[in-house]
């Protein structure tokens, strides 16, 4: 029998209770069925995760008691991915957090890019969209069995993200001008930031400033790739490379 998990952050958690939100609540109570006494498991997205058991669930709260920690069903991996991903239309940018969620990724950084499928009309567009985004990897990493919830970091320019001195292995994934992935040597442990472009792909500009700031450009194959079929190959290949998709 799969695990009843639910989501709890850090601060809900006082000394051997934890308290769930109203949503987390309401699919306890209406969707589950569950009552008092019954046990279920509650991750904080941070990495922790614990066995508690119902002691009390109301309308807009449930109060459950802590068992103990244990181990979450999925690990981690050992290599933090970062994966930089160039706004895309509709629900695309939604599939790439989800299924990169799925696939292990630290965090997701939304890039405003010369040629992005979508230009953010304001802050509050900008806004509305992370609320969505966050909420997507929130429920893709309590499928999957993640304790930690991958950060999605409010949208940053191409200018930003190249210029971010870090001591990551950086690699722009391009339709052109790139080696081969096979050619990138790195640190096992090294950490990556992995950043794909829109389907208008990147400007002769954009490919020099990264090359400037000391990216590695890479191709893949011989195919044009829709983007976000990109983003999710890329998160693959680095994991079967760096990760734990051995």
């Amino acid at each position: 029998m799969s695990r009843r998990r639910f989501f709890a952050p850090p601060a809900a958690f006082h000394q051997n209770t934890v308290k769930l939100s109203a949503d987390e609540a309401k699919h306890l109570r209406e969707v589950l069925r569950l009552k008092p006494g019954d046990q279920v498991f509650v991750f904080d997205g941070a990495g922790n995760e614990f066995r508690c058991t119902i002691q009390q669930a109301k309308r807009d709260e449930a109060t459950l008691g802590i068992i103990e920690a244990v181990a979450p069903p999925s690990p981690e991996s050992p290599v933090p991915i970062t994966l930089a991903v160039a706004l895309l239309k509709g629900e695309k940018f939604d599939l790439v957090v989800q299924k990169a969620t799925e696939l292990g990724v630290a965090s997701i950084i939304p890039v405003m890019t010369r040629h992005a499928d979508i230009q953010l009309r304001d802050s509050n567009d900008a806004e509305k969209r992370v609320v969505r985004w966050r909420r997507i990897a929130l429920e893709a990493a309590k499928q999957c069995g993640r304790a930690k919830i991958p950060e999605v970091t409010e949208p940053k320019t191409f200018a930003t993200v190249v210029s971010d001195k870090s001591e990551s292995l950086l690699v722009l994934f391009s339709e052109r001008g790139g080696e081969s992935l096979s050619t990138i040597l790195a640190d096992p442990l090294q950490p990556v930031v992995a950043l794909v472009g829109s389907e208008g792909g990147w400007s002769d500009e954009e490919i020099e400033t990264a090359k400037s700031e000391g990216w590695k450009v890479v191709t893949l194959g011989g195919r044009v790739l829709r983007a976000e079929t990109a983003a999710i190959t890329v998160t693959v290949l680095l994991q079967n490379m760096f990760g734990d998709l051995r």
